[in-house]
């Protein structure tokens, strides 16, 4: 009878808790202040630029749906806040409302649904692999015996059991707790292979003090929807994100949001990614929706 009391009470601050952040309009409105979730490595995605600050196509986005909410809230001023988030953290911090929209590289997928909404998509990836330039790796076969490094918390981990089960290949496997270290230890040395979304291989190799020397190999092996998280359960601020997302999309100013951030030099090393939009990107923008990775079939 105790732990089913127990049970019930916990149920019960959990339900108090949701209601507590299902308002978030209502909480910008009152606190003049918006709060984004961003991450200091995921490539030209979102991504540290020093003394505090953070840049990127979906930080630049959700900085845009930021503006649009000051106009439909009718404020006079609304302070933006970045905070940073990990992969290992994201979720929890949105589901509490310390951040109010993860604007990083995030893949909608059925299993986060249960936790977060997503807004629309505002680009789709591809998993790949990243590899230093001499290392003869070509493909995700030539991983065999070497030590490929991948990022904790994020769906590429999935990815690359999966088919490590499925290719019935040996390799060791190094998780870090974010992108940046990743890269690093592929830099090192002591990674053979960087397995991620494109976008994030791309920016950290043309952020580095030597993007010749590193390239993206091999075949998809992954298609990951990205999109801004929110909190579940919210479907006014959803809305409001989303109805912001299809303007961006219907002018075309998505577009020119992604050329400054993949085909332009970017800070604070002014160097050029070189990823113009795939075609499944493309086609969200002109078909916006929000479904999950299970919806795509890689081909």
């Amino acid at each position: 009878m105790k732990s089913t009391l127990a049970g019930w009470m916990v149920a019960g601050l959990v339900a108090l808790a949701f209601g507590a952040q299902a308002d978030t309009l209502q909480r910008i409105q009152e606190s003049g202040r918006i709060t984004l979730g961003v991450r200091d490595s995921s490539g030209a995605i979102s991504y540290a630029i020093g003394n505090g600050q953070f840049a990127g196509y979906q930080v630049d986005i959700c900085e845009r749906v930021a503006l649009d909410l000051k106009r439909r809230l009718r404020l006079t001023q609304l302070e933006v806040r970045h905070q940073l988030v990990t992969a290992s953290n994201r979720i929890p911090m949105v589901q509490t409302g310390a951040v109010d929209m993860e604007c990083g590289s995030t893949t909608n997928n059925q299993a986060r649904q249960r936790d977060v909404a997503f807004s629309l998509t505002t680009l789709v990836e591809e998993v790949r692999i990243a590899v230093r330039a001499n290392s003869g790796i070509a493909s995700f076969a030539d991983l065999s015996g070497k030590n490929v490094a991948t990022t904790l918390g994020t769906t590429s981990v999935q990815v690359l059991r999966h088919l490590q089960r499925q290719k019935g290949l040996r390799f060791n496997e190094l998780q870090c707790q974010d992108h940046g270290e990743c890269f690093s230890m592929l830099e090192a040395g002591r990674a053979d292979a960087f397995i991620m979304d494109s976008a994030i291989l791309a920016g950290n190799i043309a952020r580095s003090s030597q993007p010749d020397a590193f390239r993206i190999v091999g075949d998809p092996l992954s298609v990951e929807p990205i999109a801004i998280m929110l909190p579940r359960g919210d479907v006014a601020f959803k809305q409001a994100v989303d109805d912001s997302l299809r303007d961006l999309m219907r002018t075309g100013d998505i577009q020119q949001i992604w050329s400054r951030w993949f085909e332009q030099p970017i800070p604070p090393l002014n160097h050029r990614v070189g990823m113009p939009a795939n075609a499944s990107t493309r086609s969200v923008w002109a078909d916006p929706n929000d479904r999950p990775k299970e919806a795509y079939v890689l081909r």
